[in-house]
């Protein structure tokens, strides 16, 4: 072993080579320094390593001071000068201090002050030359690390303490952590690490200490190279994050060397550097997700689990749906739905043709069984604590059988012989319908379209028509009828017919009237005071008789003769009345002017036409 790098020797050995000479200079010799010594040589050549031999044999005297009793506080020692082989009796001593001889005979000395630099030493007077070694506390102690070179987590590392003391110093190893009340790591002079680890990297140091006072080493600071660590992840502010703010994300492992940092989206590469920040200046919805980092250097790489970065924001333009998306039939199950990118969620409001409908959380809306009623343009509006917005809308086609046709008729006045009559039908349908007109009790269609044209009215063309719209969801009619009214002609040859009719009948009354007067006459003569006793005077007689007339295809004429009712309207009928009326002989108005009774023969008659 090299003597230079002995605790035991450190600072009192000396090499000197010269002249074919090897000097081993020893100061402070001690006892312990008894020993044989030998000198190893290292040529040029190969192999060429010898030991000299025999060796050098040093005997060193047991002559050496004594510490007694020791005031730390105050600096006071009490020393005696001691060795197990001078023979017993009354001897002169010599003590020195520093190097320096000091009062005293006798084989103890009292130190009133000593510092921690102060040594002491004595001899038998007469032998001064055989001096016992110096009694003095640690110097201060030096510290080392083996190996010398990088230190790799995992590995073998020794850690070295040495000061110059006699009596030989005990040594302690300590951890700098701020820790007043310190651990000791090891109470010998080597703190041994059999496989380093990162968390024993940091500051250490030792103490040296013997009866004479105790020394501090300087920091040995032992780097130990090591892969990263766990990395850990923070996001700052760790509140609310809203679009448009500042966001910082930050990424911390312990390795040595220093870490690099890679930062991941969903595990998409985003940035590397050494510092492990990401920064976003303005955050949108966008970046929403969640991130990692991985830390790396030459010994190693290791992930970071991921961290949610949840961004607020206002609601985004609403996307509208409708289910189902092919044609929409009435009666069938519809559904509207209106989402929206939106954080926290939004709330939905749903519009038809600006109009509110309804507002819900989940933004749909039903119809479990849709209405042509409810066709026309919907909207949504989507809306929470951060904004609202409105979406574009929809258009929902709802397709439908047609509804009941309706008709018209031009004109709409009475329909004379020989004018232009159009009918129009119209129907709400989806898809549009298709119009087909028909007449009653007749096969084939009249015409195509919504109008049908007449031309040239007669009164063949009077009946019952009916309009048919259809579509491929269905179809429906409505039915009008058309009559011919009567002509001047035909209301010529009707009064004539109802006049010889009514002669012919009134011929019948006036003969039973007659035998009714003269049976009368015949009862009045047998009581002739009848007329004197008030008998009432007879109520006139009239009787009508009203003639119906029916146009038909053939243009036929009907009447009927029947005792006159009240005037009653018949539908789709042209109906002519006529009413008769005669007054008896004894009942008749005078002419006026003549004086002249009326003929009893005198038939009255009016007749009313109408339409």
């Amino acid at each position: 072993m090299d003597l230079r790098t002995d605790p035991q020797y450190s600072g009192r050995v000396q090499y000197k080579f010269g002249n074919k000479k090897c000097t081993l200079k020893i100061t402070d010799l001690r006892e312990s320094d008894s020993a044989e010594y030998k000198f190893r040589f290292i040529t040029d050549q190969k192999g060429g390593k010898y030991t000299g031999d025999p060796g050098v044999t040093l005997s060193v005297t047991d002559l050496h001071v004594r510490v007694n009793s020791l005031q730390a506080s105050t600096r006071w020692a009490r020393l005696s000068c001691h060795s197990s082989r001078l023979p017993p009796g009354h001897l002169h001593y010599i003590w020195y201090k520093n190097g320096r001889i000091i009062q005293g005979q006798t084989s103890s000395y009292c130190s009133d002050y000593f510092t921690p630099t102060d040594s002491f030493s004595c001899a038998v007077e007469g032998h001064e030359n055989c001096r016992s070694p110096p009694l003095y506390a640690p110097k201060l102690p030096s510290v080392s690390v083996s190996p010398s070179a990088e230190i790799v987590e995992g590995s073998s590392v020794t850690l070295t303490c040495s000061s110059d003391a006699n009596p030989a110093a005990n040594y302690t190893w300590y951890k700098k952590n701020g820790d007043p009340d310190l651990q000791p790591l090891s109470k010998e002079p080597q703190l041994v690490f059999s496989s380093i680890q990162s968390s024993d990297s940091g500051e250490h140091y030792c103490t040296a200490e013997n009866e004479l006072g105790r020394r501090t080493s300087e920091y040995i600071y032992t780097d130990v190279k090591y892969a990263p660590k766990l990395p850990s992840v923070s996001v700052s502010p760790s509140a609310e994050i809203v679009e448009g703010s500042s966001v910082t994300l930050t990424c911390s492992s312990d390795a040595n060397p220093a870490a690099k940092y890679t930062w991941y989206k969903e595990r998409q590469k985003l940035l590397r550097g050494q510092r492990g920040i990401y920064r976003f200046s303005s955050i949108s919805s966008e970046d929403r997700g969640n991130y990692s980092c991985k830390s790396e250097n030459q010994y190693g790489e290791i992930m970071s689990s991921s961290v949610s970065v949840d961004v607020q924001y206002a609601p985004k333009l609403p996307s509208v749906s409708v289910s189902p998306s092919a044609e929409i039939v009435e009666g069938s199950s519809v559904t509207l739905t209106c989402s929206s990118d939106a954080n926290p969620a939004a709330k939905y409001t749903w519009y038809k043709e600006r109009q509110k409908l309804l507002r819900g959380q989940r933004g749909i809306y039903r119809f479990s069984s849709i209405s042509s009623e409810d066709r026309g343009n919907y909207s949504c509006k989507s809306e929470n604590q951060y904004g609202e917005i409105m979406s574009s809308s929809v258009s929902v086609d709802v397709q439908y059988a047609p509804k009941l046709p309706s008709v018209s008729v031009s004109p709409s006045a009475e329909i004379v012989e020989g004018i232009s009559v159009t009918l129009t039908c119209s129907s709400d349908a989806n898809p549009a319908a298709n119009y087909t007109w028909y007449k009653e009790n007749e096969d084939s269609p009249k015409a195509s379209g919504q109008i049908f044209t007449i031309t040239h009215f007669r009164a063949e063309h009077s009946g019952n028509y009916y309009c048919e719209a259809q579509n491929r969801r269905g179809r429906n009619k409505t039915t009008v009828h058309l009559t011919l009214a009567v002509s001047g002609k035909s209301v010529a040859a009707g009064t004539i017919t109802v006049v010889l009719l009514a002669i012919i009948s009134l011929s019948v009354f006036l003969w039973i009237r007659k035998k009714r007067a003269s049976r009368e006459s015949t009862e009045a003569e047998e009581r002739p005071d009848d007329r004197e006793q008030g008998q009432p005077e007879e109520q006139e007689d009239f009787h009508y008789a009203s003639v119906h007339f029916s146009n038909n295809q053939a243009d036929n004429l009907y009447s009927n003769i029947r005792p006159a009712q009240p005037r009653r309207h018949v539908e789709q009928q042209e109906v002519e009345y006529a009413a008769v009326r005669y007054k008896s002989a004894r009942t008749a108005p005078r002419a006026r002017g003549q004086g002249a009774a009326e003929d009893p023969a005198v038939l009255y008659s009016t007749v009313n036409k109408t339409c």
